[in-house]
């Protein structure tokens, strides 16, 4: 197992690349399902969750073949409609074979997610959403067992945005017999690449991006190429990095109109932030300003940006309110960030963040993937060495962040842990 050690108080600066997305990466893996054929996916990061995906996907008999950033994903003899317990465990978003395997075989088998460290998470909205369009769901032994001879169209409203969810039917609908309207569905980003990369197979998909999504099913679709999006949290990890350290950091390869939220709450912050040529420039304050936020589904602000921006509230001038208003259990990464001498009280869903003046260096231990970077950014902006253990969460879903610290002048090196 490795950690990282960091020593802090160095202004980061220079030109750091954006990866493509983790979150919209996954389910275009497992849209390759439903289109028999190679597949080639570009701009694809090196992730954990996506190595996990890659072997759900052999499981299931598919070819898969990645070099550098490029993945070909040959789907012509998937031969099982099972995705097994000791993967889907690994990663919640293997659920998604669910629909896929169903509007293909006419009936899958996908061992329930369970829980994980930030929240439930349940899934009762891709199976109400699968029966409405036909499926015969029962649940045995941890599994879901799902049957239709041919799934049909539906009118579908979601009780709550739910990414998984619209990604699940996008998938099971784009093949059905006759239209389906998702109706209060998920707005992200990700979506709308989801979508894309199944109109170039050849569904009729309009208005992802937009809270009611149209689907007309076709009676099949065929194999393409796609080059995924950039990482919006990626990015926006890295522009909170600059504010916190005071720097001044050039990012490539993001789309800063997808962090709108973001982007505004740290020019409150008294963070600049400019975008020429697809360049987005930040450069940190001297005094960080305190801001409030609260965490909502897109476009609002992202709950996966909230542990960073409550690091950078650490050392801002005041008081400032969070509120997580999508995951019941996301403040774990408080217990860490007063390990630094954070001043943080926690009431609820509501986290009061006083500012201090500095952060002390100390160890710590990451507990999930967003947590864990939110150490990190603490860590660059304390005053002596840090060490932050079980990066395997940071492993899932930041592609060499060390490294890309590292090249704007941060002083961080992974090493082995001897202790675990």
């Amino acid at each position: 197992m490795d950690k990282l050690i960091i020593n802090g108080g160095k202004k980061l600066s220079g030109d750091v690349t954006v990866s493509g997305s983790k979150n919209a990466s996954l389910p275009i893996f497992i849209s390759t399902i439903l289109a028999p054929g190679c597949h080639e996916i570009s701009n694809v990061p090196f992730l954990r969750d996506i190595n996990t995906t890659i072997k759900v996907l052999e499981q299931l008999g598919a070819r898969v073949d990645g070099k550098g950033n490029v993945v070909k994903i040959d789907t012509t003899d998937l031969n099982s409609f099972e995705a097994t317990y000791d993967l889907v465990r690994t990663m919640r978003a293997s659920v998604l074979v669910l629909g896929p395997l169903l509007a293909r075989f006419g009936q899958a088998r996908v061992s329930l997610p369970g829980g994980c460290a930030i929240g439930a998470r349940p899934i009762n909205l891709h199976l109400k959403g699968l029966a409405a369009l036909g499926a015969e769901i029962t649940l045995e032994h941890g599994y879901v067992e799902a049957k239709a001879k041919k799934l049909k169209g539906a009118r579908i409203h979601f009780d709550l945005p739910t990414v998984g969810g619209t990604e699940q039917l996008l998938m099971a609908a784009a093949t059905a017999k006759g239209e389906t309207i998702l109706e209060n569905a998920a707005r992200e980003p990700e979506i709308v690449d989801h979508a894309d990369i199944l109109n170039k197979m050849g569904a009729k998909i309009e208005g992802a991006g937009t809270d009611t999504i149209r689907i007309v099913g076709v009676d099949g679709l065929h194999p393409t190429s796609h080059t995924v999006m950039p990482d919006r949290i990626e990015a926006g990890t890295f522009m909170v990095a600059a504010a916190m350290t005071g720097g001044d950091i050039r990012i490539h390869n993001m789309r800063l109109d997808h962090l709108d939220a973001l982007a505004f709450k740290l020019q409150d912050a008294g963070v600049e932030i400019s975008n020429k040529d697809n360049i987005v420039r930040v450069k940190g304050p001297k005094k960080i300003k305190s801001v409030n936020i609260k965490t909502r589904p897109y476009p609002g602000f992202p709950t996966d940006m909230q542990a960073q921006f409550m690091a950078l509230m650490c050392i801002a001038e005041g008081a400032s309110v969070i509120s997580e208003n999508i995951f019941e259990n996301r403040f774990m990464h408080v217990s860490e960030l007063l390990r630094f001498g954070a001043d943080i009280t926690v009431e609820g869903n509501t986290a009061t963040v006083k500012g201090v003046k500095k952060l002390s260096g100390a160890p710590v231990m990451a507990t999930d993937l967003r947590a864990s970077a939110s150490l990190i950014l603490a860590a660059l902006a304390a005053d002596s060495t840090s060490e932050v253990s079980r990066i395997y969460h940071l492993d899932r879903g930041y592609e060499s962040i060390e490294k890309k610290l590292a090249g704007l002048g941060a002083d961080i090196v992974r090493v082995k842990d001897e202790s675990q």
